[in-house]
């Protein structure tokens, strides 16, 4: 099923009037937007940069040039043609950070193919989901990390790949995959049956087929070439479809404001299946000339105060908890941290004094804030290097170039004056594609004007900095990692002795938030927190699986029998003793 094609061009803008007073910002129209396919602009960069080292990955001890990278990525694409696909294909991935994602990255844009990004926490029933929603051809995995056996879920959903040739899959559970692919050391470890091993397929490939050259000059930078998930507050994951348009240009501008260059060299702890790593990370730098430096394949912060250390990195990523466990680990001092210069905190409500630590702590003078989602491929707001402190630590900045950002009252939809909190809507060019075969899902979040609806309370002040200050949806926020109560208790619905649940968001120090929820036992059942865990263990992602587990006989309701879920979330902060952090 494809997307349904979409129209990102915005309506003619007004001049902005900053002293309107309406919470309405436009973006500076300067430099121009990027009107190119990924591989094009790569052809670009390498021209220019083709010696700099484009790739370091610390843990596989890998080193690419501009010039390797490409010449790599090429070659991976041919090889994927060769196994039958064609531009339009879904490729998913399912790994945590290795050279092998970046080079699948590249290597889908480059003919067309749309990389569908898998979350390394899915377990089974979310696997399943996500390769028939948006029908994947391939998937290519980890073996394993840590406790994840990923071919063995793989085998759980298809048992037909210990009986058929690679490639050949014919699969009951997943009837579109095809193909199965997993990230080996070229040489080392069994054979899968019935899977091909990365290194085999990649040498399958010739960087200079001349299928890949001709696919990619018929591309358009407006079609689809990756798909994140993400959810609502009803319903299951959806789709969203980003171009080459979406991602490339925000990379680049999200680069502008931390002022990369070919000289600096990012580290990125934060994970490539998430628009942090793979647009904020990898399209930020290689947008700039710029080094991508993965110090591990999973969040280790040991790793990355090494990594900082040893390749002289002048920047790092990392959500509010990834920065905490950085400046608490026990050897922080041990470390030279003087290179650092700047790099994004986001994925979460950043805590201003958390912030003022980073500054002063770890000489990251010139850190960022960002907010967006996935849908705005992401970012909207950002601040700069040179944002004034204050603004860094208690906004998101200001909106970014080429977009537009309102505040609107969420029941009139008229922008609201500034210093007034309403929803915050964005418009340009970052609008996702749409979400992949829902077009009645997309209407719901776009409106006739172009403007996407995040849901997200905001302020904006006088100069255009903008505050979130809450969420008009149930969406949970734990670790930088979203979450949907209404996923969480659509399966919980599933356990034969629950007769309802709701889930809601409690503020937790660590996290920021954790899942609580509140279930109602069938009559006559016997039901425990040991049960109800059991019952999510491989199922879920671990960090879905609830902290706090409560059994109630009724949830309270308005008279018209409403669930009020903010008093769900009210008595359990009294119940735990827990506050609200400030955050900026």
């Amino acid at each position: 099923m494809q997307a349904t094609p979409r129209t990102l061009s915005s309506p003619a803008l007004e001049a902005q009037d900053f002293h309107s007073g309406s919470s309405y910002a436009r973006g500076a129209q300067h430099p121009p937007l990027i009107e190119q396919t990924l591989g094009a602009f790569m052809d670009g960069m390498v021209a220019r940069h083709g010696a700099a080292e484009a790739l370091v990955c610390v843990h596989q001890g890998l080193r690419y040039t501009y010039a390797q990278l490409q010449q790599a990525a090429r070659q991976l694409a041919s090889a994927l043609l060769r196994q039958g696909l064609q531009p339009g294909d879904r490729v998913g991935i399912w790994s945590h950070n290795n050279a092998e994602w970046v080079l699948l990255q590249l290597a889908t844009a480059e003919v067309g193919l749309v990389l569908v990004n898998i979350n390394p926490a899915y377990r089974t029933s979310e696997l399943e989901y996500a390769l028939n929603k948006v029908g994947c051809k391939a998937l290519v995995s980890m073996r394993a990390f840590k406790t994840s056996r990923y071919l063995e879920m793989v085998r759980e959903l298809a048992p037909e790949l210990a009986t058929c040739p690679a490639g050949r899959l014919a699969a009951r559970r997943l009837p579109l995959l095809r193909l199965v692919c997993w990230i080996d050391v070229a040489g080392q470890g069994d054979d899968e049956a019935g899977m091909l091993r990365f290194s085999d397929l990649f040498a399958q490939g010739d960087p200079e087929d001349a299928a890949v050259a001709r696919i990619a000059g018929s591309l358009d930078p407006h079609d689809p070439i990756n798909i994140q998930f993400t959810s609502g507050t009803t319903g299951f994951p959806k789709g969203a479809a980003l171009t080459h348009r979406n991602i490339l240009n925000n990379g680049f501008f999200i680069g502008e404001c931390m002022k990369l260059g070919p000289g600096d060299r990012l580290c990125i702890p934060v994970p490539l299946y998430h628009c942090f790593g793979m647009v904020l990370g990898n399209l930020a730098c290689l947008t700039h000339g710029s080094a991508i430096v993965y110090p591990s394949d999973g969040f280790d912060p040991l790793a990355v105060l090494q990594t900082v250390q040893a390749e002289r990195c002048t920047g790092l990523h990392g959500v509010p908890t990834m920065f905490i466990a950085e400046l608490d680990h026990p050897r922080f001092a041990e470390f030279d941290l003087s290179t650092l210069r700047t790099g994004i905190m986001a994925g979460s409500p950043c805590p201003i004094e958390i912030m003022k630590r980073v500054v002063n702590e770890m000489n990251l003078s010139q850190i960022t804030i960002a907010y967006g989602m996935t849908e705005t491929s992401p970012v909207s707001c950002q601040s700069s290097t040179d944002t004034p402190l204050d603004k860094r630590v208690a906004t998101v900045g200001t909106v970014q170039p080429h977009l537009e950002v309102k505040i609107v009252d969420p029941e009139s939809g008229e922008c609201v004056p500034v210093g007034q909190s309403g929803e915050l809507c964005t418009r340009g060019y970052s609008v996702m594609h749409g979400y992949w075969g829902d077009e009645a899902k997309t209407r719901e979040a776009i409106d006739a004007e172009q403007w996407m609806h995040t849901g997200d309370l905001a302020v904006m002040d006088a100069q255009g900095y903008v505050n979130i200050v809450g969420r008009m949806k149930d969406m949970v926020i734990r670790g930088g990692e979203n979450i949907y109560p209404r996923e969480i208790e659509e399966f919980l619905y599933r356990h034969p002795k629950v007769q309802d649940v709701q889930v809601v968001g409690v503020p937790d120090r660590k996290y920021g938030e954790e899942l609580c929820a509140w279930i109602i036992a069938r009559p006559g059942a016997t039901l425990d927190e040991d049960e109800i865990r059991t019952f999510c263990q491989g199922q879920i992602a671990h960090y879905k699986i609830p902290r706090h587990i409560v059994f109630t006989d009724a949830f309270p309701m308005t008279v018209t029998g409403k669930i009020q879920k903010f008093k769900i979330r009210d008595e359990m902060k009294q119940r735990l003793g827990l506050e609200e952090e400030k955050t900026a």
